[in-house]
């Protein structure tokens, strides 16, 4: 592109940018934008060039183009020569596009350009004198931008509109005031002259616009200076002073305090304080302390008058700094008043969504703060009685200043820090949210700054402690713009950040902090901040230690306030039981108890060196959610025992036991964590060496103890079991003094004989006791404990089993699970005697059956059923029904409880998995003791019915319970004869379905059982227990595929298992495991059933050949089964059995399935159906059906037949059943083979049988199942006889891949034409029709079959047979197939026929040769018209349908065969059809004119006389007919009159008949076809849519870059330039973009 074609290109985007639609002017601007970015200089000398042009225009044309630019229309208008006048918007969109020319491309500008771009942009600046704002401002940009540069230019420019005496346009000042801001040390150096002139002109101006602009240049002019003054080292003249400026300041600010001030124009107000503020810096010192008394009053005045107040603020900021700056002694008088005004604005709310209040917070601190340099008494003398304030905001407010001032005022405040510290004691009791996080910001200050050094500075610690131990919130309220509170976790988190910052950071607060610390570590109140604590400890003793052991060491004795060691201790031991609750304390407390090791013990440090860091190690290898309670606390304890163990001190130890009790307290209401201290004290009263101090201490627990609550129970229960490891013979007799003391009596004592102790308490209590003796056996060591176990632990048990306290209940069964456990676990448990076993055993039963059935909420069952399988080990043995009963009692109470709905938590499942292994432990114990097959029944009848339940949850229970029996089984087998395992047909019939249940669990267990259950039967074939058979063992490596979800997988993984089973199965077993599945079939789990199914049909396909005695059993069962059930699969796998027995027993299958009642009900149909699965089988099964098809006759005449003339033949039953069968079987897919191989006997045997079965009845009885099955809502197929055949043969065509013959035949209705009497032949042709086009190469075979039946003996037959061959010879297809010489042999030997229609149906054969076999006619024109002239005279037919076939074929033949044939026979036929015209049957009218027509046509050129007689007497009555009603009948006349013309040898005559008999003469095409080109070169005439030329432009743009110099861009730009007018926006729009896009050609 050139630069002349890119200056085009800007001429047509700035023509465009006058558009009136907003959105395609904003395009234009960015295209110019874009070509500016490639060609600047052209750019902006177009938009220069521009802007002149359409400059000069006369007041007149302004005034139309201003009213025309109001009234929306094109603002360019042509008045009487004068230039275009472009209104200012236009004019604004330009400058503003040349502005971010500019401002990208300054450094590209020469001096001619920039000059002529300032002249420009001046003249539009001012221009007019009235303000066009967005117009000038564009225009001003532009000088600011090329001032950037050329500030010389500019401001010669400029200074040329400045003059003194007159007021200069608008934006001259403002532009002024925008290059003082841009260009700093380019415009200094000219504020001096600018001043000058300027000062007189404030005066002059009387408007507030003007005024504000000039304060607005006062404000940037002084801002400027100052910038330029505190750069002097970069400034170009470094000479400059601030003196220089400041009579010309002090001038300007008398007019703008004294007169502009006081305005009543807001705006105008706040542009003179913007101003005030930096013009306060360069105000000569005597001035400004002169105008203090004035000034500031003034400006705090506006704080009143302005709703936002920053700009205020600043300036009150600057002028407060230059006060001090210049030491002012007039500011103190005026302090009060600035306080009050400042603290009012601090105190505003913070609104997060308004910018403008944020900024001015920080602008109020700025006064502050230099007020507390000046001022910091007279500062906090105001501040610090405000913290009592009611009002929240002016608390809040306070603080925040309080804060600023200790952090920008340090040096100020030093001497001020005991009296800010007293005056803090009043906020540290506020409960306000917001006042809190302020007083922690300004305790935080405080730290830094050695405040909390002073008296009274631990106030702010524990202050901070405080705010560290609030409760975090769970989930932090979402808080809005105008909350008025925070969220409490707000206040926490700073909290613990600045308690951890001030630890670690401010090394000043060393001192302060330690040991002060230490005493927050025990008061409950402090508990949540014992993690920052913890952490900030560890921080401080670590430095402490790194400066020496001197500076470490804590004096207790000196410091009573401090917790004792032993106390330090427990409490961090106890909270570590707890480790991830409150941000991880448990370790934060264990890293403290190892740095202050020292400290609580000398001895400690080398163990816990290596002890503590392996339970650190142990927290961070694990989260809250893996961690198991019980093995860390296990590991807490080794660890206490441990560290006694070290200490080896009994005072010491103790000391430690004593302090632990007296904390237990501190515990109430933490549950958890007082049952782990509960266990502390029994280990630390372990370790104990003296009696009197663990039985005093045992006392006291048991006498302080909170016994209603049921965990402080358990806690001292455990605290009991663990000390009597070591104190057995103390603790028992503790407990014995316990049981007989006062406490168990319902009176308290003798003062309070009126207040009985309730029954409640008493409850409570013997759970505590009966807890302890519990946990006393378990933990006791084991060679001491059977020797008390009845005498001292049981006896006291059992006075209470009979109470009705589900709590003391569940104390008694956890105790005797206890010591029962106790005693099995003892070496001597096999020759203890227990003789109140049996006893035990009916009261824990008693105990289970009283729990509700139907859920699970306590650990009765679990506890009592775990109690039961430790007694029933022991002897003596129970009685056979006693354990039956209690089987049946657990099962029953255990199996039948409902799963607890999802996200009831994991308590709930942990106790339901507990309970299931309770209830496995004890069937195995019972098992144990009867290890025999009959033993092993016994179980599983038991767990039978829950095995089949209906109940999900219920199955998977019993099949893991019996998956682990049968595991236990044959872990412990002994076989010492081989013998049968008789039930094992029936078991795995019983598991292997389960194979597939609905729950995978379930699906798991079932091939364990299956699994064992075969290793079993192996075992007693006399295999060894470690034998690995490798068919059986497949079955563990299928499991897998039971847990995928894809039915498909897991159904084949089923039959895999069956494979499995009939491999290993003894064949005595098979009948039983079959008829076992059989019943399985109908299992409420669709799942199980499918796998029934699959397994029984691999087991038939396996070992079927073995079954042929009982096919019909199986048969018979299957037939049941799917009248009992409708489901899919079960009919699929129904179909797939009967497949398999057929296909060994095929004719047994077939005629016991035929022998069906008719109509076949739906299951009968589903097994035809699976007979036809493999080619073979379905073609063995056909040709049995097919054979007895043709058995029977196809009807029977009843004696109404005889008698009259109504219809009365009734089809006969097995021919009717063969072809329901045939329908039935070829309508399955997979038949497809088999009907191919019998295709031709299958199609003439079905074609026959339907025309033998046209008008047949049903035998009576069928007909009454017919009317009952056409009024039930699932009516099975239709019997109707000749329906039945035709739905056979559709089904046979489809299977034989015939489908385009059925789909033609649905479509020309030949189907139900087969059906009825009257449409039989044309339906059969039809179907022949259809078989030449579609299934060609099957006519020969099918051909050859139908041949055959031309001596049938039945009449129907030999007519449908006739006229399929006839039809056939209407298709090429026979010459194709060579059947052509066939054909005709076969029909002229039924022109014999004593039948009518049979002759008939010969004619229209042979006159079909004529559209088949064309070319053949002359070969065989004498046979054919000797065939068809003998037709004609057929005398045997009274309807003359004969001789009308033969007139009609006639007419067909006579234009094929040799003329010398035909002549002979000319006049006979002429004569022969004559008395046909005058008939009343308007086909045989028709048929006879039509071919004495053809007679005509055939003797063109060569007409006979005697012919012509013919002709000339046929004309009248073809004139007569002519007016015939019958539409056929007129046509063949036209027809016939005009072949006839060319014999009559009259030119005239012909030329009138061909003119007016002519078909479709009455139609004007030409007319017609003339109109609809004139219509159509109408709507193509001209050139095409301009709208077209877009894309090309599009695809311009993106053309390679070598090729570009071949667009023509000239004849593209024309077509946009054009398109830039066009009516609719998005076109130009789009067009401008086009515009924009060529750029990239420059």
């Amino acid at each position: 592109m050139t630069e002349s074609y890119a200056r085009k290109l800007a001429a047509i985007l700035l023509d465009a940018v006058t558009d009136k639609d907003p959105v395609v002017q904003e395009q234009v601007c960015s295209a110019l934008c874009a070509l500016g970015e490639a060609q600047p200089e052209e750019a902006l000398s177009a938009c220069e060039e521009y802007l002149w042009q359409h400059e000069k225009v006369s007041r007149e044309n302004r005034r139309h183009q201003q009213s025309a630019w109001v009234l929306g229309s094109p603002s360019r208008t042509f008045l009487n020569g004068f230039s275009a006048q472009l209104a200012h918007p236009y004019r604004t969109m330009i400058l503003r596009a040349m502005e971010t020319v500019v401002s990208g491309h300054i450094g590209e500008l020469d001096k001619d350009m920039a000059r002529a771009i300032i002249l420009l942009a001046s003249s539009e600046m001012t221009r007019v004198k009235e303000l066009v704002c967005d117009w000038q401002q564009a225009a001003s940009s532009v000088l600011v931008a090329v001032g950037k540069r050329f500030i010389g230019k500019v401001m010669e420019e400029l200074l040329s509109k400045f003059q003194p005496g007159a007021l200069p346009h608008y934006f001259v000042v403002q532009t002024l005031a925008n290059l003082a801001a841009s260009n700093v040390f380019g415009m200094v150096p000219f504020l001096t002259s600018i001043l000058s002139t300027m000062l007189p002109m404030l005066g002059m101006a009387k408007h507030d616009t003007m005024r504000a602009v000039f304060c607005c240049a006062l404000q940037y002019f002084s801002e400027s200076t100052l910038e330029y003054l505190a750069n002097l080292d970069q400034a170009p003249d470094p000479t400059v002073r601030k003196d220089t400026f400041a009579t010309d300041i002090f001038s300007a600010y008398d007019i703008l305090f004294n007169h502009w001030l006081q305005s009543r124009e807001a705006k105008l107000r706040l542009a003179v304080v913007e101003a005030l503020g930096p013009m306060s810096h360069l105000l000569p010192s005597e001035k400004l302390e002169e105008q203090l008394p004035k000034l500031l009053p003034g400006v705090l005045a506006l704080f009143k008058k302005h709703a936002e107040t920053f700009h205020v603020s600043k300036s009150l900021g600057q002028i407060l700094e230059a006060a001090v700056s210049v030491g002012s002694r007039t500011l103190e008088p005026q302090l009060d008043s600035l306080l009050a005004a400042l603290h009012a604005q601090i105190c505003v709310p913070v609104e997060s969504s308004s910018p403008l209040v944020v900024s001015n917070q920080k602008e109020v601190l700025r006064c502050f703060t230099v007020l507390a340099c000046c001022a910091p008494d007279r500062l906090l003398a105001f501040l610090l009685p405000k913290l009592d304030a009611s009002n929240e905001r002016t608390r809040v407010g306070t603080l925040q200043v309080v804060r600023h001032v200790i952090n920008s005022a340090a040096s100020q405040m030093e001497v001020k820090k005991p009296f800010i510290l007293s005056s803090m004691r009043l906020p540290l009791l506020d409960t306000n949210t917001k006042v809190k996080r302020a007083v922690v910001q300004v305790i935080s200050a405080m730290a830094h700054h050695g405040y909390l050094e002073q008296p009274g500075g631990e106030a702010m610690v524990e202050y901070i402690v405080q705010q560290c131990a609030l409760p975090p919130e769970t989930e932090p309220q979402k808080l809005g713009p105008d909350s008025e509170d925070l969220p409490a976790d707000g206040v926490r988190a700073i909290s613990i950040s600045t308690l951890y910052l001030v630890s670690t950071t401010v090394d000043r607060m060393s001192d302060v902090l330690w040991p002060y610390l230490l005493e927050f570590l025990t008061p409950v109140r402090f508990t949540g901040a014992l993690t920052p604590l913890c952490k900030s400890l560890v921080h401080l003793a670590q430095k402490r230690q790194e400066v020496g052991a001197d500076a470490f060491l804590i004096q207790y004795d000196g410091n009573v306030t401090l917790p004792s060691p032993y106390a330090i201790t427990t409490r961090l031991l106890t909270v570590s039981s707890n480790p991830y609750l409150g941000d991880g304390r448990g370790a934060a407390s264990l890293r403290l108890l190892n740095v202050l090791h020292r400290g609580i013990h000398p001895a400690l440090g080398p163990r816990w060196a290596t002890t503590i860091p392996l339970l650190l190690e142990h927290l961070d290898e694990r989260t809250e959610e893996s961690l198991s309670q019980k093995e860390w606390e296990e590991k807490l304890l080794a660890f206490l025992r441990d560290t006694l163990a070290v200490v080896s001190d009994n005072t010491w130890i103790c000391q430690l036991s004593l302090e632990m009790c007296k904390q237990l307290p501190c515990y109430n209401g933490i549950p958890q964590e007082k049952n782990f201290l509960y266990k502390c004290i029994g280990t630390a009263l372990g370790a104990a060496s003296s009696k009197e101090v663990v039985r005093k201490q045992l006392q006291e627990l048991l006498e302080t103890a909170r016994h209603h609550e049921e965990a402080e129970r358990e806690g001292l229960a455990c605290c009991f079991g663990i000390c009597a490891i070591s104190h057995l013979d103390d603790v028992l007799a503790q407990l014995e003094d316990f049981m007989r003391s006062d406490v168990f009596r319902k009176s308290i004592g003798i003062f309070n004989i009126f207040k009985d102790r309730s029954e409640n308490e008493v409850e409570k209590l013997k759970c505590t006791l009966i807890l302890c003796y519990g946990h006393v056996a378990a933990q006791a060591p084991r060679e001491l404990v059977l020797a008390k176990v009845e005498s001292d632990i049981l006896r006291n048990i059992f006075q209470y089993f009979s109470t009705k306290d589900p709590a003391l209940k569940l104390c008694l069964v956890q105790s005797v699970c206890m010591a029962s456990q106790a005693i099995c676990s003892s070496a001597q448990a096999g020759s203890f005697h227990f003789s109140r076993k049996a006893e035990l055993v009916a009261q824990m039963i008693e105990f289970i059956k009283a729990e509700p059935q139907d859920s699970l909420r306590t650990p009765i069952r679990k506890k009592a059923m775990l109690a039961c399988t430790y007694l029933v080990s022991l002897e003596p043995a129970l009685d056979e029904q006693v354990q039956a009963d209690t089987v049946h009692s657990c099962l029953h109470s255990v199996m039948s409880v409902l799963p607890e709905p999802e996200g009831q938590g994991d308590h709930q499942e942990s106790l339901y998995l507990d309970t299931m292994h309770a209830l496995e432990d004890l069937l195995t114990s019972l098992l144990r003791r009867n290890m025999t097959p009959q033993g092993l029944q016994v179980m599983v009848e038991h767990l039978s019915p829950w095995i089949k339940s209906p109940r999900g949850h219920e199955r998977v229970r019993a099949l893991g319970l019996s998956a682990g029996l049968l595991r236990y089984f044959l872990e412990h087998l002994h076989v010492s004869a081989l013998v049968p395992f008789h039930n094992l047909g029936l078991l795995i019939g019983l598991f292997s379905p389960r194979c597939a249940d609905l729950w995978p669990a379930t699906r798991q267990e079932a091939v364990s059982c299956v699994h064992a259950l075969l290793y079993l039967q192996l075992g007693y074939e006399g295999f060894s227990r470690d034998y690995r058979d490798d068919v059986v063992e497949r079955l563990l490596t299928l499991k897998e595929g039971l847990m995928h979800p894809d039915p498909a997988i897991l159904f084949h993984t089923c039959h895999s298992i069956a494979q499995i089973i009939a491999k290993r199965l003894p064949p005595e077993q098979l009948i039983s495991l079959l008829l076992t599945m059989f019943e399985g079939l109908g299992d409420p789990d669709k799942n199980c059933s499918r796998a029934a199914t699959v397994m029984i049909n691999c087991l038939l396909k396996e070992r079927g050949n073995v079954l042929l005695e009982k096919v019909p059993e199986i048969v018979s069962v299957l037939r049941t089964k799917l009248q009992q059930t409708r489901e899919e699969y079960v009919l699929q796998a129904a179909q797939h059995s009967v497949y398999l027995l057929a296909s060994q027993h095929c004719a047994a299958v077939v005629s016991s399935l035929l022998g069906s009642p008719l109509p076949f009900d739906s299951h009968t149909c589903t097994l035809w159906r699976a007979l036809a699965v493999e080619p073979g089988l379905t073609a063995q099964v056909l040709g049995l059906l097919l054979e007895k098809m043709s058995r029977d006759v196809p009807f029977k005449e009843t004696r109404a037949f005889l008698l009259s003339s109504s219809p009365g033949r009734v089809a006969t039953v097995l021919p009717l059943a063969a072809t329901c069968a045939l329908y039935e079987v070829m309508s399955a897919l997979a038949s497809g083979p088999a009907v191919l191989e019998l295709y031709p006997q299958l199609f003439a045997a079905l074609l026959l049988r339907i025309s033998c079965t046209v008008g047949v009845l049903l035998p009576r009885t069928l007909q009454a199942k017919e009317k009952r099955g056409a009024g039930s809502a699932l009516a099975p197929r239709s019997l109707e006889p000749c329906s039945s055949a035709v739905d056979a043969l559709q089904a046979m065509l489809l299977r034989g891949g015939n489908e385009d013959v059925v789909q033609r035949l649905e479509l020309e209705g030949g189907w139900q034409l087969l059906r009825t009497s009257a449409g039989h032949e044309e339906g059969v042709a039809r179907l022949a029709s259809a078989m030449a086009k579609f299934a060609g190469p099957r006519l020969p075979l099918v051909m050859k079959e139908l041949v055959c039946t031309h001596s049938s003996v039945y009449e129907i037959q030999r007519v449908t047979s006739t006229g399929f061959l006839a039809e056939l010879l209407t298709s090429n297809v026979v010459n194709d197939l060579m059947l052509l010489e066939s054909l005709l042999d076969n029909l002229a030997a039924r022109q014999k026929d004593p039948c009518a229609s049979v002759r008939r149906l010969v004619l229209r054969g042979l006159a079909n040769m004529a559209s088949g076999s064309p070319d053949k006619v002359r070969a065989h024109g004498p046979q054919l018209l000797t065939a068809v002239i003998g037709g004609l005279d057929d005398t045997d037919d009274p309807h003359s349908l004969v001789a009308l076939e033969a007139m009609v074929g006639l007419a067909r033949l006579l234009d094929l065969v040799e003329p010398q044939d035909l002549r002979p026979v000319l006049l006979h036929v002429a004569i022969r059809i004559r008395p046909f015209f005058d008939s009343e049957k308007m086909e045989l009218r028709s048929a006879s004119i039509r071919l004495f027509g053809h007679l005509n046509k055939a003797c063109h050129g060569g007409c006979e006389d005697m012919f012509l007689e013919q002709v000339v007497g046929g004309l009248v009555p073809l004139l007569l007919h002519l007016r015939d009603p019958q539409a056929p009948v007129t046509s063949a006349c036209r027809f016939a009159l005009c072949m006839s013309g060319p014999n009559l040898e009259c030119a005239e005559l012909q030329a009138a008949l061909q003119k007016h008999l002519q078909e479709g003469r009455g139609l004007h095409f030409g007319e017609f076809l003339n109109s609809t080109c004139k219509l159509l070169v109408r709507a193509w005439a001209g050139p095409p849519p301009l709208t077209l030329l877009l894309p090309t432009g599009f695809l311009v743009l993106h053309v390679e870059a070598e090729h570009r110099p071949q667009v023509d861009l000239e004849q593209l730009t024309a077509a946009l330039q054009l398109l830039l007018k066009d009516p609719a926006p998005l076109v130009r729009m789009k067009a401008a973009e086009t515009l924009g896009r060529l750029v990239k050609f420059a």
